[in-house]
């Protein structure tokens, strides 16, 4: 993939100040992506000085200059989950029927797990419920039905990490039939020990091509005495199986290099989380030469887009791969 020139596209200079909550915030990151009525939307991961985290939409003509609406969305719902929710963020967005929906990591007392929210303007959205049962993120959902059944990648939190917090080592795939009741069908792919992917989970929502499910992961190479590093990868999934792994990249496809991508809130981080493919033919497949932009965040701290193409993509993933 190559950078942007503008990089980084989003920083925390950008995010409108808003009191007192929002004045001079301390990160935006990331964000959420997909092409609604012709327009690249972006929901951004937004941190305040409390460490407080906001949903904050933006919009743009071309993917590369956005427009930062004047303040965060407005989330109604949450207020009638079962759990304390500290904090809704990382979400991916995925579109049925012209409803917009935002699957969320949020953090309770009993670890991470998914929430699921709708909209229909990217400005409002309502908290449909708590999707998971176990700690869990880097919750996706497929793009559409695959034999009647709603589908999405997710990534349970079963490593332990030095400081408290909890990670994973594979992705798994669950099925749906309204998208709120969950049951896991098993293991997609698993981390590789000692090489870039130790730990993994799911960047965007798959992509369909006539080869397979196109999907971008993050994976953590953990060896190093000094920092763990964040990378991206792609693999590619079996249209009628996504279980079933086609073929999976040996090498990263995006790691850091850049100032800022190394120096951050959490330094050695390319995180992506959000994608959108420019053109699909009247089959609903992606095209091999469309335009891809990969959304990601950058050490925790700013937003930043690497440009590729759905064959260049397909193509990474049979280099040296499984």
């Amino acid at each position: 993939m190559n950078r942007s020139n503008h990089n980084p596209i989003i920083s925390r200079h950008d995010i409108p100040a808003v009191f007192p909550d929002l004045v001079d915030v301390s990160s935006v990151f990331n964000p959420g992506a997909i092409r609604h009525q012709g327009k690249y939307h972006l929901l951004l991961r937004v941190q305040n000085r409390g460490r407080e985290t906001f949903l904050w939409p933006a919009v743009s003509d071309d993917g590369i200059s956005f427009d930062i609406a004047e303040g965060p969305v407005r989330m109604s719902g949450v207020d009638t989950l079962p759990e304390k929710i500290y904090h809704i963020y990382d979400p991916r967005l995925t579109e049925f029927d012209g409803i917009i929906y935002a699957l969320c990591a949020m953090d309770t007392d009993r670890g991470c797990v998914l929430g699921l929210a709708r909209s229909e303007d990217l400005r409002s959205f309502h908290m449909l419920g708590i999707v998971s049962d176990n700690d869990v993120r880097n919750g996706v959902l497929f793009p559409e039905k695959v034999d009647g059944r709603y589908l999405r990648l997710e990534r349970p939190n079963l490593v332990a990490l030095e400081g408290g917090s909890s990670s994973g080592e594979e992705i798994w795939l669950a099925e749906s039939d309204d998208l709120l009741h969950w049951r896991r069908v098993g293991p997609v792919m698993s981390g590789r020990p000692h090489y870039w992917d130790e730990l993994i989970g799911s960047g965007p929502p798959p992509v369909r091509t006539e080869r397979g499910w196109l999907h971008i992961y993050h994976g953590v190479a953990t060896h190093f005495a000094s920092a763990n590093i964040y990378q991206a990868g792609v693999v590619l999934l079996d249209l009628q199986d996504p279980q079933k792994v086609v073929a999976r990249g040996r090498y990263n496809i995006l790691e850091p290099r850049e100032p800022y991508e190394l120096t951050g809130q959490v330094p050695n981080v390319v995180f992506p989380s959000g994608m959108i493919v420019d053109h699909y033919d009247a089959a609903g497949f992606a095209l091999s030469e469309s335009r891809v932009l990969v959304y990601y965040g950058a050490a925790d701290t700013a937003v930043a887009l690497a440009l590729t193409t759905v064959q260049e993509l397909l193509d990474a993933c049979c280099q040296g791969g499984e």
